[in-house]
């Protein structure tokens, strides 16, 4: 057996780096959070060779080998010696006696989050369970402090560590992002142009009112503003409930059919969806749903928001994140995230596809605010002021006053392998924060990944959730192909 020591790095984010703001506000009482990761395999797992692939890529990061070390006043990130065999679990799992092995991975994962990490070690451990899913052969499981970095950084490390499976030396190929050709202002009319200065004057100023106005917002749902109490609100303390994680996964293709025939983004779509899928759950005749037009008023008198964590660090690609496990990287790491408050339309459709346009407009107008920045510039500034507890007291009430944490990362375009396992899906979340409901979105290939985390006592058939969610898709990729048919008559 190969030796399961490991150095830490003395890299950038190792010896002695103090906490940053955002970490200690993680460190919270009562905003304790974690990072989980749910990684489905083609083939079954084999536990020395993952050892070896993390020898060569994550434990390069500084971060996956210091542990918190208080010295006077401060905590700072110390590099260690670290002992793989207490990071890497492998419990024994006899596949025969479980007569149901998707529920025993979910009450396995939901077992993990009653106990917290060790913090005289790295803040990470990996489970790796030999069992049969509907959607997998083998399953691993990532679970990280949220200090170690933001939901965004510690996702993209993790796919970095992976390689194409069509190429075992290649890094994934990422979703292009969209740029603005350069030719596109010679399209522009005359008039345009010559009002361009004028234009761009009114687009500051209508920046800044919005800024205000969402800042007001922000500072209403710290005072009073809650959202209605509904199926899917959680109550003070729900932070401390331990959580059970679900995931559907749908096609790909269909949310880029939706994307192209609507004008829109894939996070439009995904907030449509969203949107849509919520609607008809709260629609059920088991919450109290009566006659249509009764219940169509009803759902449009909620108010339902999720507080969406941005990530404000730019990141350029996936290279880039590879190279933050070269201990001689320049690539800043940690928590830089603002809060976005963003306004879910709840409400049932005759036409489906409104739930996307009304999302998009949503979206559009929240691109034109600078939230996430004055929110993180505001809670820096309240940490450096205030100190940690103030700071996570006002971000608890925050999410507590809302209904839904809602986010989504965009994966692989083509199928990858961790450390020669081919993957089969991965499925990302987090738990710790005063909210029932977790909502993430992961693409990876040619599928979307809905993965939940639910407090159970709030939403016991979490199930039902995902119906509604898959279903929504399918009812708004059915009215858009037959819309060609229709207009063709």
């Amino acid at each position: 057996m190969a030796s399961s020591m490991s150095s830490g790095g003395g890299g950038g984010g190792g010896g002695g780096e103090p906490m940053s703001p955002a970490s200690r506000l993680f460190h919270s009482p009562k905003f304790n959070c974690y990072v989980m990761a749910v990684m489905g395999c083609k083939t079954s797992v084999n536990h020395q060779v993952i050892k070896e692939g993390l020898r060569e890529t994550i434990l390069k990061h500084p971060r996956f080998t210091s542990k918190l070390v208080k010295k006077g006043r401060k905590t700072r990130w110390i590099s260690t010696t670290i002992d793989l065999d207490s990071h890497i679990i492998v419990p024994e799992i006899n596949s025969s006696e479980i007569e149901f092995p998707d529920r025993f991975v979910e009450d396995y994962i939901s077992n993990c989050t009653k106990s917290p990490l060790d913090i005289t070690k790295p803040l990470w451990e990996l489970h790796l369970l030999n069992i049969k899913t509907a959607d997998a052969e083998s399953v691993g499981v990532f679970r990280m402090h949220h200090s170690m970095g933001d939901g965004a950084s510690l996702m993209s490390l993790l796919i970095a560590s992976t390689r194409k499976s069509s190429d075992p030396n290649a890094l994934p190929a990422m979703p292009a992002a969209t740029t603005v050709k350069k030719d596109e202002k010679h399209k522009r009319g005359f008039l345009m142009v010559l009002f361009e200065p004028l234009m761009a004057l009114w687009w500051g100023l209508v920046l800044m009112w919005h800024t205000f106005v969402d800042l007001m917002m922000f500072v209403l749902t710290v005072l009073f503003l809650k959202d209605t109490l509904t199926p899917l609100k959680g109550a003070p303390g729900v932070e401390l409930h331990t959580k059970r994680y679900v995931h559907r996964i749908v096609s790909m293709d269909d949310i880029k059919l939706l994307k192209n025939q609507m004008n829109a983004t894939v996070n439009d779509v995904l907030l449509g969806i969203t949107q849509a899928g919520i609607s008809r759950y709260l629609n059920r005749p088991e919450f109290g749903a009566n006659a249509k037009k009764e219940s169509s008023s009803v759902l449009k008198k909620i108010r339902l928001r999720s507080a969406i964590l941005v990530n404000l660090r730019p990141i350029g690609g996936i290279q880039d994140v590879a190279d933050m496990m070269d201990d001689k990287s320049k690539v800043r790491w940690g928590n830089w995230i603002g809060y976005i408050m963003l306004p879910f339309s709840i409400a049932t459709q005759q036409d489906p596809l409104e739930h996307i346009r009304q999302a998009k407009a949503t979206i559009d107008r929240k691109k034109h605010s600078l939230e996430a920045v004055s929110t993180y510039a505001c809670a820096k500034l309240v940490l450096s002021l205030f100190g940690v507890k103030v700071a996570a007291f006002i971000i608890r009430r925050v999410l507590l006053n809302t209904t839904v944490a809602f986010s989504n990362m965009p994966g692989p375009v083509e199928e990858v392998s961790f450390y020669g396992h081919p993957v089969a899906y991965i499925a990302p979340s987090v738990y710790g924060h005063p909210q029932a409901l977790t909502i993430h979105f992961q693409s990876y290939a040619n599928k979307m990944i809905i993965s939940l985390s639910v407090d159970p006592s709030v939403i016991p058939d979490p199930y039902l959730l995902c119906d509604d969610f898959e279903e929504s898709l399918k009812l708004m990729r059915d009215v858009v192909q037959k819309k060609p048919v229709e207009d063709a008559v």
